[in-house]
């Protein structure tokens, strides 16, 4: 039977992509001085993202001022998750490689943020994001400050109880799928939606981290 949290789940993402298609038909593409872009989707205008404190791998809180200098990409997801996640880390990790000779000040990252806190604790996260790159950063918190975090980028996950007769802590994680790109600014500018082309992924974050003025 069609669970009712994943019901809500999939309107608030078609939600979300309804309003990300409203934004592009009225306000039109991003200035054409930008350069050409293959997979990213940028917004007219970035969008300030409100407080949010989260707990990274090594301990240490991730405030807004802690992504800025940087373009980073945001994937929300979990370790127990069997398919989504590891896919598109691997395929993040494929980007990552890519761009490793940029100098670290001004190089793209990749944060992957655990929306499961009962059971991903920072160093399982830290372990799980290493394993697929060295230089990922994993984060998580509690579930209100990730629910008010994700939804700041228009990504949305809910949990969904074991099936009937497994263990309560067999349940698992609905997502997005969709990457929130935030800016050397720390704001959101934009999105990644899959399937994910590692390749054009990798050219987009190198054309957008050698433009003037970003």
């Amino acid at each position: 039977m069609f669970n009712r949290t994943i019901a809500i789940v999939l309107i608030v993402a078609l939600a979300a992509g309804l309003g990300l298609l409203v934004s592009q038909r009225f306000f039109g593409a991003r200035e054409a001085t930008g350069p050409e872009l293959q997979t990213v989707r940028l917004f007219p205008q970035p969008r300030v993202l409100p407080p949010y404190s989260l707990q990274q791998s090594d301990g240490t809180q991730l405030v807004p001022g802690e992504l800025k200098g940087h373009w980073t990409l945001v994937f929300l997801g979990f370790t127990f998750c069997p398919d989504v996640c590891p896919t598109t880390l691997t395929e993040l990790a494929q980007a990552q490689k890519q761009w490793e000779s940029i100098p670290e000040p001004t190089r793209p990252r990749i944060l992957f943020v655990s929306a499961d806190p009962e059971r991903d604790t920072p160093d399982r996260i830290g372990e799980y994001a290493h394993a697929f790159h060295r230089d990922t950063l994993a984060a998580t918190a509690d579930i209100p400050a990730l629910e008010n975090f994700a939804r700041s980028l228009s990504l949305v996950f809910a949990k969904v109880p074991a099936p009937a007769g497994a263990p309560a802590d067999q349940y698992t994680i609905d997502h997005s799928a969709t990457i929130a790109l935030l800016d050397p600014q720390g704001r959101m500018a934009g999105v990644i939606q899959p399937p994910l082309q590692p390749k054009a992924i990798a050219a987009d974050l190198i054309a957008l981290t050698k433009a003037p003025g970003r």
